[in-house]
């Protein structure tokens, strides 16, 4: 089970806020491009100071982090919980189908954000150097979950080779539905994407029982 300690309310204010600004960036930068978008209306966007904005981002396209970030904590805390005595192909499949569902008209739009930058990443490199950053840290921090669902005696390389088959099963399976309009959920969705992805990726792996 996760032993996650819980975060102090200014830590989830502040979490609130980075999340704020994080969606109004996105907005922007899907209507508008993100040569046309400025850090300054990402902030009025927003509702902060752009003291407020600078405080958290370093830059306009880092502020679209956290909302990147934000699907994989999920699938990372889903793994956290999950059984160590299930089979693990099984807890993976699960986890990615459960994490990139459409549970409610927020999912969705969340989902609808991620194609409206993962769109705008293709015409800009510092925002694509963004979304690597988060799939490479989600990877670093999955290994953990992994080592502990596969037991002690795994070997360390094949838990770093799932974590990496894993990341990319969704990552690829993210920007592929991106290039479309293929609706949240059915046969096309990054759901289903992203599980054959996973199937493809590790259909070799002993760890998996693949």
């Amino acid at each position: 089970m996760s032993t996650q300690q819980p975060l102090s309310l200014t830590e989830r204010r502040k979490a609130a806020t980075q999340l704020d600004i994080a969606r109004a960036a996105a907005e922007l930068f899907a209507a508008h491009g993100p040569d046309a978008t400025t850090a300054e209306a990402i902030a009025q966007r927003a509702g902060v100071a752009l003291r407020t904005f600078y405080r958290y981002f370093r830059s306009k396209q880092d502020a679209v982090g956290p909302l990147l970030s934000s699907g994989a904590e999920r699938w990372r805390s889903l793994l956290a919980d999950a059984d160590p005595a299930a089979p693990l192909a099984d807890t993976l499949e699960r986890a990615v189908t459960e994490a990139l569902a459409v549970r409610d008209e927020e999912a969705a739009e969340q989902l609808d954000r991620t194609r409206g930058l993962l769109r705008a990443a293709a015409s800009d490199s510092a925002l694509r150097a963004v979304w690597y950053r988060v799939n490479q840290d989600s990877e670093e921090r999955l290994v953990p979950a992994l080592t502990r669902l596969a037991g002690p005696e795994a070997d360390p390389l094949e838990v770093r080779l799932a974590a990496a088959a894993a990341t990319d099963a969704i990552r690829v399976a993210l920007e592929t539905w991106s290039e479309t309009d293929a609706p949240t959920s059915g046969p096309a969705s990054p759901a289903a994407l992203a599980v054959r992805c996973l199937r493809e990726l590790t259909g070799g792996m002993r760890l998996l029982g693949r």
